[in-house]
């Protein structure tokens, strides 16, 4: 990995997320270029005052970035709508990756146009890191998802391709189903065959991922399996507290070929609850 992109607009959360991009750059002896944004839609002496201060501003940050944390890069403000001024600077870099600080949550706008990393994962085409957990160590714990599909298989590739977080335990999720308990009359079952579908399912989910890990030529990965019990997202971030990861790695794109335009996707609920960082891969 040579180059990260931190997109800040100087608030609390954007502190978060650069520093979280900070340690991943010193990690990785990569590059960091920050850019601001500023809203060109408004009275010009208005836009003028702003792009003044962010330039100060950023010089500000690069030069601690330098002195202090003995990372390069370099900066830029663009006059555009904020969120395609993001997707601008990244066809403009290219990064390996673009760092964004956690989402300020917005009930009504996350339900009909989605946070600004759900927007920026359709449209750039690198892997997107969302900062949610506080920064302050490089990561230890990673939870790998995946769905068994051939894009989670390229995705994960291109994970284990940055070379980021080589030290980290990693783990790796599949949730399965069991459409024998999602039939009519399910309920009627008595608790024995429950369990023993749900046991006979695991079984099978269990090889299938072992299969699945194998082609990522990855001999330490922990292999998890859990059952569907409400949404595939909640048992993702359920599994993700309880072996305390610091980090859940996503594909966007899974058995669905339109899932990556689809509001309401399991990636999409990750992104909008998740308590820790959540890395998301385009296949």
């Amino acid at each position: 990995m040579q180059r990260l992109l931190c997109a800040t607009d100087f608030s609390e959360r954007s502190d978060r997320a650069l520093r979280r991009a900070v340690l991943v750059a010193r990690a990785e002896k990569a590059e960091l270029d920050l850019v601001h944004v500023v809203d060109d839609d408004r009275p010009k002496r208005l836009v003028d005052h702003e792009a003044t201060d962010a330039w100060a501003l950023l010089r500000q940050q690069m030069a601690t970035l330098g002195s202090v944390d003995g990372v390069k890069g370099r900066s830029d403000v663009i006059l555009a709508d904020p969120f395609e001024g993001i997707v601008r600077a990244t066809e403009e870099r290219r990064p390996d990756i673009l760092v964004l600080g956690p989402h300020r949550r917005q009930f009504l706008w996350d339900a009909f146009v989605g946070t600004t990393a759900e927007r920026a994962i359709r449209k750039v085409a690198c892997p997107v890191l969302s900062v949610n957990g506080p920064p302050v160590s490089p990561y230890r714990q990673i939870l790998l998802t995946t769905d068994l599909s051939e894009a989670s298989n390229a995705a994960l590739q291109r994970y284990f391709d940055l070379g980021i977080c080589a030290a980290a335990h990693h783990a790796i999720l599949t949730v399965f189903d069991v459409l024998a308990l999602r039939l009519a009359m399910s309920d009627s079952l008595p608790r024995e065959d429950r369990d023993h579908h749900v046991a006979t399912e695991a079984a099978e989910a269990r090889k299938s991922l072992a299969t699945f890990a194998g082609t990522l030529a990855r001999s330490d990965l922990q292999l998890l399996v859990r059952h569907r019990e409400t949404t595939e997202a909640n048992e993702i971030l359920k599994v993700a507290e309880q072996t305390q990861a610091d980090l859940v790695v996503m594909a966007t794109q899974g058995k669905g070929g339109f899932s990556r335009m689809m509001l309401g996707s399991v990636t999409e609920k990750v992104l909008q609850n998740a308590n820790v960082d959540v890395l998301t891969l385009p296949p």
